[in-house]
């Protein structure tokens, strides 16, 4: 046989050093805390630019530790830039403080998109460390596909009504535990839909 097929989740999970969830956590966690610090001692446009630094640093790290680009994080660094130089070239905290609902809603729009046209986006970002049946990723991707339009209305919400500096903890200390306890709610699905991971080669 030859050299296993990197390509597929099978090959890759095999070529791909684990990573512990807690650093993963950190390497998302990591920039949001650079920023609401920075933002607390110097301000927003100084917490959005050291935000605009530290995020492609962290990017990078996911990338060299799973030797893969981590997607979801790579289109929100790239969200930070945009958003964030719009922020710093006009002097205006609106473009940063509207980032987080488009970058959910533009989630949310390609998980429908991939529902209307029967693809399972969601399996392709996740098909290396889930193993469901297509029903399973169905429900699943309908849930997600939904909690990323709740998280773009509690940030137009929050934003809208509260401090600058309310809205940048919000940020950094409520979007992260909503996520985490959002995915744990899913273990109900998954440990219904799980199917036996695929046996490489087999």
């Amino acid at each position: 046989m030859t050299a296993p097929d990197r390509s597929g989740p099978a090959g890759a999970d095999a070529a791909r050093p684990a990573v512990s969830p807690f650093l993963r956590l950190a390497l998302e966690a990591g920039p949001l805390l650079v920023f609401f610090v920075t933002n607390s001692l110097y301000g927003i446009m100084a917490g959005t630019a050291a935000f605009m630094v530290v995020m492609p640093i962290a990017v990078f790290a996911s990338y060299r530790l799973e030797r893969r680009l981590p997607i979801m994080p790579l289109v929100g660094c790239f969200f930070v830039l945009l958003f964030g130089g719009l922020t710093l070239w006009q002097g205006d905290e609106l473009f940063i403080k509207l980032k987080p609902t488009i970058v959910n809603l533009l989630f949310a729009a390609v998980l429908f998109v991939g529902l209307a046209l029967r693809r399972q986006y969601l399996k392709l970002l996740m098909g290396a460390v889930l193993h469901l049946d297509e029903e399973g990723w169905r429900r699943l991707t309908w849930r997600w596909a939904f909690f990323f339009l709740v998280l773009a209305a509690l940030n137009e919400l929050v934003w809208r009504n509260v401090s600058t500096d309310s809205w940048v903890a919000f940020k950094t200390f409520g979007i992260i535990p909503l996520t985490l306890a959002f995915g744990i709610a899913q273990v109900p699905l998954l440990t219904k839909h799980q199917i036996e991971e695929p046996k490489p080669g087999g």
